[in-house]
């Protein structure tokens, strides 16, 4: 059984080990756990996190709602959805999508948006199933390192 809910300064060793996991899954550095410890405890203001909880953590999604969106209206960003390997093709991530999907309902959003790596035919077969549709007409850019701090003036 997966109990879906928000997330408690209780559960930041425990999502934090997750977040390392997500990194290693994902191929990219991971900052030491001190530091993901303190980010957690600084959460910007609309930062949202379900976590996906059975005799452990097992998952969690984060978001951000945005505005404007079609017709004026706010939505939600997914910005992570994780499940851990072990905890993966059991539900736990439809759970969570719910969860999301409902959450935005309950607050008044009139949709949900996140990006998917375009290579991971799997994943984004499973998005399709759940009723998401891909929004081929976008393009999605990053502003990172030196060119954050070149454009914000800030070499």
């Amino acid at each position: 059984m997966v109990t879906i809910r928000p997330r408690t300064p209780a559960d930041d060793s425990a999502l934090a080990r997750l977040l390392e996991e997500m990194q290693a899954h994902d191929g990219v550095p991971c900052p030491p756990g001190e530091t993901i410890l303190r980010t957690l405890a600084s959460l910007p203001a609309g930062v949202t996190i379900l976590v996906a909880e059975t005799d452990r953590l097992v998952g969690f999604a984060a978001f951000s709602a945005i505005y404007p969106g079609p017709g004026l209206a706010s939505g939600l960003f997914l910005k992570e959805l994780f499940v851990t390997k072990k905890s993966r093709q059991s539900g736990i991530g439809s759970a969570l999508m719910r969860a999301v999907a409902a959450f935005a309902v309950e607050h008044g959003h009139t949709r949900v948006d996140w990006t998917a790596a375009r290579g991971n035919t799997r994943l984004l077969g499973y998005y399709e199933e759940l009723g998401a549709i891909r929004q081929e007409d976008r393009v999605f850019f990053r502003l990172t390192g030196a060119a954050l701090a070149g454009l914000a003036g800030k070499p």
